[in-house]
């Protein structure tokens, strides 16, 4: 039976009638004014039915070159080189905006005040860290320790011709030595901490590193490569909070110094700056590429500021009072771009982890606070993986509660859903406010609550993902494409392009093109949309490979108006309002026994959203008519399905070899690709269920999360040939 006593209580916990300022009209008042609010759209949307008109973000623009439809932003005649004048480089634009926000909060960093380990109940250990409040330091405090650093490497011995490598995760340091370097025209070699032994050697090696910057913790990795470095003499490690100096009493034949060391020497030491040129190399960085050994691009000091000078235009109302969290590895170009962006603009940089980025991330104390609810950051960037958690948490926190707060949950997210994808019928107005007080409010905490825009890039972000973010985190999503050849700079969506699969027009620092693909059937003449290779030109794209002169000429081009362009290898089309969509990838298309093409990585792309998927590769036989795929099976979802089912199990892995589970996640994949009208020669004919996730550590994907497609070929060479005995 119906309770109206405990109707009426629940409307009272709501204090729906404070929010709204109806108090003296009572809770009843108040339910009727949101019904009020939320009609008033309906019947607006009965006189002007339909949706929003779009406007034109990109236009078509005449370019050298070979036959091609190409565009620019509409917003920009001319391609943006730098934010300001007297910028040309990295060291000018750093110096600047130190002295423009000099008293302002530049870089933050949280302590360590407590280690513990966990032990689970199967007997594993996890460390668990207790962190403290944000220390901050000023854009002036933060340049005084990088001109001292820029003294102290020379002091130390370093050759201002030869390279320094970074080999470390995200800090404050990592930046403040960047700029440093930057500041005496020395070339940084980056390197991802999570990079493999021979991947680390070759990096180092090829690029003939004299002096290397690393986390304290990897001294044991140097230790058991040392005698295949061959021109390493110095190595400068980060002190870390509770560690012991794990470089103390090292033999190497290294001359070994700490990074507060080389700060000392050059305050000691002064040493006059020697600022670079505009096209001086800033940064060889080593791409986590998905094939064979990693590849350095050769990014100039002109390639960063443009980059950054073009995402400038584009984040809305950027400036001071912005405070960025930044999570992601600096080895990788998006983080780099996006810091570059967040230090001109002189916003407030607090350093955090993924492992540590909310409340409930795997090494927080329970009972402590995570980095975002700690910074209440304005501005956060992410990969599609790390959305797609937040998604998969707050969906399991929403079923675990059930009834009256489900119900609701799914009735709010529809009727914004609706307003999000442009239709007058959706959520607007007072009745937005009031599902964004009620229902979304309390999720938004999870990343600070204050968050107002979001930069998403390194792989495709999901329509429904992205959907979710706009609507429950309440922030738009700027979804940018970009390569490490084009320092990240190629295309990024407007903060009012609330349309999905879509990375937005081309950025100001650049034009990009499609180019007809007639071997996988991809023309520039075909309707309703132009389709092609994308290749990216202007002042983002970077100077090509290190001693790789053959891979260089092969995808790098200089047209007759002396224009650079890369040719991405990626397929896209571009929309009447000038958005380009990546729709396809040449290195991914297989040709099958009976002479039809699959694209793998449209297929992993659209199955990737069925709920028992974490992870997939699809592997396609050329001597076979079907395709088949290793899948990581997500632990949440199969469990919950055994249950349902009463399947009994030992343990996850017992779990994902029984063959039922196997037949359940077969026909689920199947339903998803019906749903995404793949073609029967595109649906995994057989899988292989697996338990355990692929981390940028086990060096199957890369620090994007991307898959490395060869490595797991290799890893799971008897796998794949079982699903086609």
């Amino acid at each position: 039976m119906d309770d109206p006593k405990g109707s009426s209580s629940w409307l009272k916990s709501l204090n729906i009638s404070d929010i709204f300022g109806w108090k003296g009209h009572g809770e009843y008042g108040a339910l009727a004014a949101i019904v009020i609010s939320i009609l008033v759209p309906v019947l607006f949307s009965a006189l002007f039915f339909g949706k929003k008109k779009g406007k034109i973000r990109g236009v078509p623009v005449e370019v050298g070159g070979e036959e091609c439809f190409a565009v620019r932003n509409a917003r920009k005649t001319e391609l943006v080189e730098v934010p300001w004048k007297g910028a040309p480089t990295m060291a000018h634009l750093f110096e600047q905006s130190c002295n423009k926000y000099t008293r302002n909060q530049f870089l933050g960093t949280r302590k360590i005040i407590q280690k513990e380990f966990v032990t689970s109940s199967d007997g594993r250990k996890f460390e668990k860290l207790h962190l403290g409040d944000y220390e901050w330091e000023t854009y002036g405090e933060v340049f005084a320790r990088v001109s001292n650093f820029a003294s102290g490497l020379l002091k130390l011995g370093h050759n201002g011709d030869s390279r320094v490598a970074i080999f470390s995760d995200t800090r404050a340091e990592w930046l403040i030595a960047l700029q440093g370097c930057f500041r005496q025209n020395v070339t940084v070699v980056t390197i991802y901490a999570s990079l493999g032994e021979d991947a680390l050697i070759h990096s180092l090696n090829e690029t003939e590193v004299s002096t290397l910057i690393c986390d304290s913790k990897q001294s044991k990795k140097l230790d058991a490569i040392r005698s295949r470095l061959t021109s390493l003499q110095n190595v400068i490690y980060f002190e870390d909070d509770n560690e012991e100096d794990a470089f103390s009493g090292s033999s190497s034949g290294w001359t070994i110094a700490s990074f507060s060391e080389v700060e000392k020497l050059g305050k000691e030491s002064p040493v006059e700056p020697s600022l670079p040129s505009k096209n001086a190399i800033a940064v060889i960085m080593y791409t986590s590429g998905s094939t064979g050994l990693p590849k350095g691009v050769m990014i100039t000091h002109g390639n960063i500021v443009a980059t950054t000078a073009a995402v400038m235009t584009v984040i809305p109302n950027l400036g001071s009072k912005d405070v960025y969290l930044a999570y992601l590895p600096l080895a990788h170009v998006f983080e780099m771009a996006a810091e570059s962006v967040m230090l001109a603009a002189g916003c407030a940089i607090g350093y955090g982890s993924p492992l540590t980025l909310t409340d409930t991330s795997n090494k927080v104390k329970k009972g402590t606070k995570g980095d975002a609810t700690v910074l209440k950051p304005t501005l956060l960037t992410a990969v599609p993986a790390i959305l797609d958690r937040i998604r998969d948490g707050v969906v399991k926190k929403v079923e675990q509660k059930g009834g009256l707060v489900k119900n609701l949950f799914h009735f709010a997210y529809k009727r914004r859903l609706g307003a999000v994808k442009g239709s007058w019928l959706g959520a607007w107005g007072l009745e937005k406010l009031m599902w964004d007080t009620i229902v979304f409010k309390q999720i938004r905490t999870a990343l600070g609550g204050q968050l107002r825009f979001m930069l998403c890039g390194g792989a495709p972000l999901s329509g429904d993902s992205q959907h979710f973010i706009n609507i429950c985190m309440g922030a738009p999503i700027g979804q940018g494409y970009g390569l490490t050849e084009t320092f990240a700079g190629a295309a990024f969506s407007e903060w009012d392009d609330y349309s999905v699969g879509r990375v937005g027009p081309p950025l100001p620092c650049c034009h990009i093109k499609l180019v007809s693909w007639e071997e996988g059937g991809y023309l520039t003449s075909d309707k309703p949309m132009p389709r092609g290779e994308i290749v990216v030109g202007g002042f983002s794209v970077t100077a090509g490979y290190f001693k790789n002169q053959e891979k260089t000429k092969e995808v790098f081009k200089v047209d007759e108006k002396g224009m650079r362009w890369f040719y991405t290898g990626d397929i896209g089309q571009f929309h009447p309002d000038g958005c380009l969509e990546i729709i396809d990838r040449k290195k991914d298309i297989v040709k099958l026994q009976h002479g039809e093409y699959i694209s793998l990585g449209k297929i992993e792309a659209a199955l990737s959203s069925c709920d028992h998927v974490d992870n997939i590769m699809v592997y396609a036989d050329p001597f076979h008519n079907y395709c088949v795929a290793l899948v990581v099976a997500s632990h949440q979802s199969l469990e919950k399905w055994a249950q349902q089912a009463g399947i009994d199990y030992q343990d996850f892995p017992d779990l994902c070899n029984k063959p039922e589970t196997v037949t359940e996640v077969l026909q689920s994949i199947s339903k998803v690709a019906k749903s995404a009208k793949l073609e029967k020669t595109e649906i995994p004919a057989k899988i292989k269920l697996l338990p355990d996730p692929w981390t940028p550590e086990s060096g199957l994907v890369t620090a994007a999360l991307k898959i490395k497609r060869e490595q797991l070929k290799a890893k799971f060479k008897d796998e794949l040939q079982k699903l086609y005995a």
